[in-house]
């Protein structure tokens, strides 16, 4: 079955931004700085977050560990924080984590000719998708692309 051009396109894009994302992230100690558009609807926001932390639960396991996210009051930090409290998650938000072994959590969400690109990025993998929005939120278009490294997360 052939592949529609714009999906295609699509998933050319997400695999070329991971790739260039390993490029700059590869033996990194630190992850990106976490940014996210300030017009990205909080309905889109909210599905975007939801079906990523449904992609991370599958890397790291549900509610298996604590995660550190960097503080953020955009719709798509604080629908990120949700959707991982609502798969069982622990996450704090501060530098410490009182002795705990945490993931640290990153992500950038960007616009791109008529989609958004999603990013969330631990310090062995890295996962991103394309999706479109909708009038109730947002839905993938493309698959979820994967970039692993080295290590434990």
């Amino acid at each position: 079955m052939l592949l529609s051009r714009s999906f295609a396109v699509r998933a050319g894009l997400v695999a070329i931004a991971i790739t260039l994302v390993g490029c700059q992230t590869f033996d990194r100690t630190e992850l990106v700085a976490s940014h996210a558009p300030t017009e990205l609807p909080p309905a889109a926001a909210s599905a975007i977050a939801g079906d990523m932390v449904s992609r991370f639960t599958e890397h790291v396991g549900p509610g298996s560990t604590t995660i550190h996210l960097a503080p953020d009051s955009s719709a798509f930090g604080q629908a990120l924080e949700t959707s991982l409290k609502g798969w069982g998650y622990a996450v704090v938000t501060d530098q410490t984590a009182d002795g705990k072994a945490t993931v640290s959590l990153a992500y950038v969400v960007e616009n791109y000719e008529g989609s958004v690109l999603a990013r969330l990025s631990t310090k062995t993998f890295d996962l991103g998708r394309v999706y479109q929005l909708t009038p109730t939120g947002a839905s993938p278009s493309s698959p979820i692309s994967l970039l692993q490294r080295g290590g434990a997360t």
